[in-house]
């Protein structure tokens, strides 16, 4: 058995003020690049990890490794079962580096043996055995759907603290809207060689310190969302969406997650809006940068290497509009 899915591109939390009795919520892309490939088959002896891509391996593989096994023995306590996988990492990207790694590689885990055991779960049902989902559904839903995405949060009555997903074992949200992305939009990912985006204690850490945020700058992200965004999206303005975006990302916790990033962050992000894109921003924690254009993004490719120094990395993807792929 055989899956293919990819990354993502968290653009904000929408709502982490709760006083209307929601949290969270989440804007983001599917993205076609990078992808993470994994093959799977039942073995007699011991469950597996192998990795025929290490180059894109931050440090060592034990936390990528102990992800799948614990996504492994979550679905078979669900199931009922006891059996022996081999999981041969062919293609893979690296973890907190704002691309959604960690979702995508338990969900694959999980979808893996499901249908290795010949059995057909939902997504939400999925997401909540392996425990994904429980502040920003982008990752679950573009696991299946692609697009952009944008989700409802939670209930204060399911979910009454400030968390990030990680930390948090409440079920995946409501998928409030989806929409193809234009296809002759293309996205550039800047990654600088920088310190990973926030994880594990110190990402709890910031959503305690920093939540809940003013009101208005919830207000203002729907509104942005709902009236200028959405549409955007759907009249394939690229104008309008990249505004929306940048501004977007200078409000609210998004304006948190900037302003406690290096300077190399801000000033990646800022060189694409100074030469000509007309969105850009930073995914999730970081450290990857993004910017959407509907020009020739080579020669800013060049550019943007020589604005790191050759000390980072950047690809030129675009948007994905279906779900992950899989295949016996």
């Amino acid at each position: 058995m055989r899956l293919e899915t990819s990354a993502r591109l968290h653009l904000s939390l929408i709502d982490l003020n709760g006083s209307e009795g929601r949290v969270d919520g989440g804007i983001g892309i599917a993205i076609k690049e990078p992808s993470l490939i994994i093959e799977c088959e039942e073995n007699d002896s011991q469950t597996e990890i192998l990795f025929n891509d290490k180059c894109n391996i931050s440090n060592s593989d034990d936390e990528y490794t102990s992800k799948m096994l614990i996504a492994s023995k979550n679905m078979q306590d669900y199931l009922g079962i006891e059996k022996h996988y081999t999981f041969n990492v062919e293609e893979i990207y690296p973890i907190h580096q704002g691309l959604g790694l960690g979702t995508q590689l338990l969900l694959s885990t999980g979808q893996l043996i499901a249908k290795l055991n010949e059995i057909d779960l939902g997504i939400y049902e999925l997401a909540k055995i392996i425990h994904r989902g429980g502040t920003s559904g982008i990752g679950v839903h573009s696991f299946k759907y692609g697009g952009l995405l944008i989700d409802g949060g939670h209930r204060t009555s399911i979910k009454n603290d400030f968390l990030p997903s990680s930390a948090s074992n409440v079920a995946p949200p409501p998928l409030l809207a989806r929409y193809d992305f234009p296809e002759d939009w293309n996205i550039i990912l800047a990654i600088p060689n920088t310190d990973n985006g926030a994880s594990g204690t110190k990402e709890v850490n910031i959503f305690q310190s920093y939540s809940p945020v003013d009101i208005r700058d919830v207000e203002r992200i729907s509104y942005l969302t709902l009236m200028k965004l959405m549409p955007a999206v759907i009249e394939e303005d690229i104008t309008y969406f990249g505004d929306a975006i940048n501004k977007i990302q200078s409000i609210g916790f998004k304006k948190v997650e900037r302003n406690l990033q290096s300077d190399k962050i801000n000033n990646t992000i800022n060189y694409m809006i100074d030469n000509g894109i007309p969105g850009a921003g930073m995914s999730s924690f970081g450290p990857t940068c993004f910017g959407i254009t509907d020009t020739n993004p080579k020669a800013i490719k060049r550019d943007l290497i020589d604005l790191m120094d050759n000390d980072g990395k950047v690809i030129i993807t675009k948007g994905k509009n279906h779900g992950a792929c899989i295949k016996e």
